[in-house]
Order: structure tokens, then C-alpha cells, then sequence
């Protein structure tokens, strides 16, 4: 698997031996709150030396993610984003984001990110259909994958309990054929100039 080049994130293969101690922070900080629909217990490095076994345990029964970390411009990782369970038969995959540093949080390196993979799942993996979930409450996720092209499909309702709360559960879906692609969104979006203005125009 190869390194994604983006303008505010490069995409790099997950590596437990490297990226591990980085997944460990984000379960246990906020950003898991708006990642996992909720879900916030605490997280020993045990549990995630374990989730990430079990993962390796099911590719060899059949099991077809594929998982990049966000690194920044500035060399700091800040998330992961990837497609969970693909579907090489029907062409399609789930897709699943997180930004763990707060500090990076809506200064367009997550709609960076979420283009690549959909350039990567659509141009080099051959997908016909994208599907992703979020909360109600996250209306920074759906104006993300709103500009990205995703279209609202399903609402499940009081779906998980949030905060002593019920809320819902918004999913969303991209087809290939209505996908403009990565360059245009880029211009549409603006992010060469969030870029150029958080890191510089660069070399």
C-alpha cells in the first residue's frame, strides 16, 4: 500500500509497531466521542494491541480494510481514516475518519483526507459506491462529507446514547458516477489556499 500525497495531510499506511501508541490517545480523548457514535469507556493499550490482532486475525479469514494515518503538513500524525470492509464483488466500502488533535479540527485537514481515500477507493481500488455513517449532534462531520459529494440516505432513529441522550443516526452514501473528482473539489473547497496559509506555499 502506498503513501497518499494531499495539500494539509499525507496518507500512510497504518503500522501497529508505529501508530499504536497514537491510537491509544485517541481512544481516549474526545475525538472518540464524535469517531465511534458515542462510545468513550477507557482503552489500556492492551484492548488496542488486541483490536488490532483480531483485525489482522479476520484479514486472514477474509477481512478487506484498508487503513491510513494522517500525518499534517507539519510532520504531526492527527488521525486515521480508512475503508472498512470492502466489497470487491459489489464494489463498495464503508468509510470511517478521525481526527485525534483537537488543535486540527476544522482547518480542512480532515476534507483533505476524506478526498483522497475517495480518489484512492473510486480510481485505484475500483469502486462503484462509498457509504459512511455520523451522529445528528456532529454537524461538522455532515458538512464535511456534504461538501465532499456524500448524499444523506437513511436516518436511524435514537440510535445510541450520547451523553445521556438518545440521538440519531445519519447515513450517507457517494456513487462513482456522481463523484467529480479530487482536483475539482480541491478548487471548489479552497484547499490549496488553507494550505498555503497554515504551512506556506512549501518547496
Amino acid at each position: 500500500m502506498t503513501i497518499l500525497h494531499g495539500l494539509l495531510v499525507d496518507l500512510e499506511p497504518f503500522v501497529p509497531a508505529f501508530h499504536q501508541e497514537k491510537m491509544h490517545a485517541y481512544w481516549n480523548n474526545e475525538s472518540r466521542l464524535w469517531a465511534t457514535m458515542g462510545d468513550c469507556e477507557p482503552t489500556t493499550r492492551a484492548q488496542i494491541a488486541r483490536i488490532h490482532e483480531e483485525r489482522s486475525g479476520a484479514r486472514e479469514r477474509g477481512y478487506t480494510g484498508v487503513h491510513f494515518m494522517m500525518r499534517a503538513r507539519d510532520g504531526n500524525i492527527i488521525g486515521s481514516i480508512g475503508l472498512n470492509w470492502v466489497d470487491y464483488w459489489n464494489r463498495t466500502a464503508w468509510l470511517g475518519a478521525w481526527i485525534g488533535e483537537k488543535d486540527y479540527w476544522g482547518g480542512g485537514h480532515g476534507t483533505d483526507a476524506l478526498l483522497l481515500t475517495v480518489d484512492y477507493a473510486f480510481r485505484w481500488l475500483d469502486m462503484r459506491r462509498l457509504c459512511l455513517g455520523t451522529m445528528d449532534i456532529n454537524e461538522r462531520a455532515q458538512r464535511n462529507v456534504e461538501k465532499a459529494g456524500f448524499r444523506f440516505e437513511t436516518r436511524e432513529r435514537k440510535a445510541a446514547l450520547v451523553n445521556g441522550r438518545w440521538i440519531d443516526a445519519l447515513n450517507y452514501g457517494l456513487m462513482r458516477d456522481n463523484w467529480p473528482g479530487r482536483e475539482a473539489l480541491v478548487e471548489q473547497l479552497g484547499l490549496r489556499e488553507k494550505a498555503e496559509r497554515r504551512y506556506g506555499k512549501g518547496d
